[in-house]
């Protein structure tokens, strides 16, 4: 029974998979598919897969206050440090492509679920098509922060800043 049960839920599972494949445009399947690579890439530490979806002009916004990445050489530099030690993990949860109506511009954004933390993280970004390869040209990466808990979550950044504005 239990078999029967796990039979037909991967059936189902397959079957939603493919009717929210048909309902993306072929430059949409192409950038879904490009996102999914580029989160395998930093679970599995492959700098080269990596960055190689990032035009060369990108711009990586971290999530610390300070972070805005030019591709060469500060964010190639940051990757090459953390993919020594392995990269991170993220699997979207939702994910929203936009394509612009001349088909060179397009944009996303999507929830991410940390798995080591289970922590949320909003992605968004711009890609740019260049000699027919759909590349980044910014990718924004933003924690989630429920609106209940922000007066506590202000109060910790400002201690925070004083902290660093001491040193």
């Amino acid at each position: 029974m239990k078999q029967l049960f796990f039979l037909i839920m991967v059936m189902l599972l397959g079957t939603v998979k493919n009717t929210i494949a048909q309902d993306l445009t072929p430059d949409q399947k192409i950038i879904n598919d490009k996102l999914d690579d580029f989160h395998d890439a930093a679970k599995n530490a492959d700098k080269k897969r990596y960055l190689s979806h990032f035009t060369k002009d990108a711009v990586y916004m971290g999530t610390d206050e300070w972070e805005r990445w030019p591709l060469i050489p500060d964010f190639s530099n940051y990757v090459s440090q953390r993919f020594a030690d392995g990269g991170w993990s993220y699997h979207s949860t939702n994910r929203n492509i936009y394509v612009s109506k001349n088909g060179k511009i397009a944009w996303f954004d999507e929830v991410m679920v940390s798995n080591n933390s289970g922590n949320r993280f909003r992605g968004s970004g711009v890609l740019r098509k260049e000699n027919g390869i759909w590349k980044f040209t910014q990718y924004i990466q933003s924690f989630m922060i429920y609106n209940e808990i922000w007066n506590e979550v202000n109060k910790l950044m400002k201690q925070e800043k004083i902290k660093k504005e001491k040193n």
